[in-house]
């Protein structure tokens, strides 16, 4: 997998659903909140792409609303139809 350096942080790219992957369109939209977060999901809704954070259990911003394991239900229910989209994970912590 190919991996990338935003904000001085380390991501894989694990998933790149119809190639939505834009790496300058993420630097754009990247800051200091998703920090935290273990996986970035990015979704191209009307032309343009939203970022949302999730997490891994062990991760003390861990709720049910990021839980990484309910991604897919995310894309069903808050995206477009077929969307695509991305996964970004965090290498270093």
């Amino acid at each position: 997998m190919k991996r990338y350096i935003f904000d001085e942080l380390e991501y894989e790219l694990m998933q790149d659903y119809r190639e939505a992957f834009n790496k300058e369109e993420v630097q754009n939209k990247m800051t200091e909140y998703f920090k935290d977060y273990d996986y970035i999901l990015g979704d191209w809704s009307y032309g343009k792409l939203r970022l949302k954070g999730f997490c891994e259990k062990n991760n003390s911003l861990f709720n049910n609303i990021n839980d990484i394991a309910s991604k897919d239900n995310y894309l069903k229910n808050n995206c477009a139809y077929d969307c695509r989209y991305f996964i970004l994970k965090r290498i270093n912590k």
